[in-house]
């Protein structure tokens, strides 16, 4: 058997491991996770964490010399879906947003202090993290329009500005901020990524926003926050000044592989709800819900949606483990617009069939549904997305670039 064959098989008993670990440990919880604030619940999740690192299948997208499975991203790509069936699958196994862009971006770009200050603990699940870049007085859809400003002050940076929709600041151990460091630089090197420990003077958490009716706590929470004369030292930045945007299009790549998986994930699971409420369901005796042609549509479009959008993904996937990020941009929109579509029209679908149990949460379709509609805006709207791609297939096919002078769109 070759090496690769190997690799393969070793991905291939990962996947049906965690699946069963899943399936006895995580989605016996649910109810309470949907019943309980999350705070509650960490110390029983903090014991289920100990039980997959003793299995051997912790962080599986981190190489194994960082204490992870190590696997492809095509291949952690399969193991996100798997995760994305339960409500707490990536967190129980360290491979949650954003720790896991985190971790990506300080293995690759932190020093080598850094990377021992706060890559290593948050490898081993010992810290959490956020990621601060979303501004609510300037539009998300514009990531090179902010005012958090990072003053150099000698060897240390001030940093002052107001975020929102920082998710899990709420018990994190440490912030990377996207703060301008150089307003007279081109637009996309004007910022840096800065690592800015929670617990710093003038960092100042101000509330959990309340999503959907829902403000959470701790890991499932999403911040406003404010930096308030924040210092720190200019050792804290990520890689180069000004090179903020390009790190974080260099997280975004892999990073909505992760988030698309873990859709598809919540699909499958509110797929298999849906189905099995169609087939035993009855709206009279012996006359069940799946017999109507309308339900029957439903059940047959979700699993082609399905199908083709995972295998869109996995294709993708294949493409930055190849060539990199920037040669798949097109197709990283792509999955990015699509996959958030197909999820929003399976989970409406799937409530739509539960009919007022949907609406409870004594299933996990509501809490989806409310927690994931945020898929089509996080990370760039589905509209800048579209506009982006079509626009490149424009233009390729001879339609002039709209030169600098032409008005702004808007």
């Amino acid at each position: 058997m070759t090496n690769h064959e190997n690799h393969a098989n070793h991905a291939n008993d990962t996947v049906k491991a965690i699946r069963s670990f899943m399936e006895k440990r995580l989605h016996p919880l649910e109810p309470r996770y949907l019943s309980t604030p999350f705070r509650d619940l960490v110390p029983e999740l903090t014991a289920l964490r100990a039980e997959v690192k003793a299995a051997g299948l912790w962080a599986p997208h981190l190489p194994k010399e960082h204490g992870g499975v190590g696997l492809t991203l095509p291949e952690f790509a399969n193991v996100s879906a798997v995760l994305g069936e339960s409500l707490v699958g990536h967190y129980v196994f360290n491979c949650n947003a954003p720790d896991i862009g985190n971790q990506e971006l300080l293995l690759s770009h932190g020093s080598a202090a850094q990377r021992a200050q706060w890559f290593e603990p948050l490898a081993r699940g010992e810290i959490r993290s956020c990621f601060a870049m979303t501004e609510p007085e300037f539009a998300g859809s514009n990531p090179v329009w902010m005012d958090t400003q990072a003053v150099r002050d000698g060897d240390d940076y001030v940093i002052t500005g107001h975020k929102w929709f920082t998710s899990s600041a709420d018990g994190a151990a440490f912030t990377i901020v996207m703060a301008v460091t150089d307003p007279s630089a081109p637009p996309h090197k004007r910022a840096s990524q800065i690592i800015v420990p929670m617990s710093a003077p003038g960092v100042v958490l101000v509330r959990n926003i309340s999503v959907m009716g829902d403000a959470g706590s701790d890991y499932a929470s999403h911040a406003e926050m404010r930096f308030e004369g924040v210092r720190v030292p200019v050792s804290n930045r990520i890689g180069d000044e000004g090179a903020g945007f390009a790190l974080a299009q260099e997280r975004l790549g892999p990073g909505r592989i992760h988030h698309c998986m873990r859709w598809l994930g919540i699909c499958e699971r509110a797929f298999t709800l849906m189905v099995h409420r169609a087939a035993t369901r009855e709206l009279s005796p012996g006359e069940p819900l799946g017999r109507q042609q309308t339900v029957q549509h439903w059940i047959a479009e979700c699993r082609a949606e399905m199908d083709a959008a995972r295998l869109l993904v996995l294709h993708v996937a294949e493409v930055i483990e190849r060539e990199g990020a920037h040669a798949a941009r097109d197709q990283i929109s792509l999955i990015k617009f699509h996959v958030a579509g197909v999820l929003q029209r399976v989970l409406d679908r799937a409530i739509q069939v539960h009919g007022a149990l949907g609406m409870t949460d004594d299933t996990p379709l509501a809490y989806w549904y409310r927690h994931e509609r945020g898929a089509r805006i996080y990370d760039g709207p589905d509209e800048v997305h579209k506009s982006s791609v079509a626009r490149r297939i424009l233009e390729s096919a001879g339609m002039p670039r709209k030169s600098k002078s032409t008005k702004a769109e808007g």
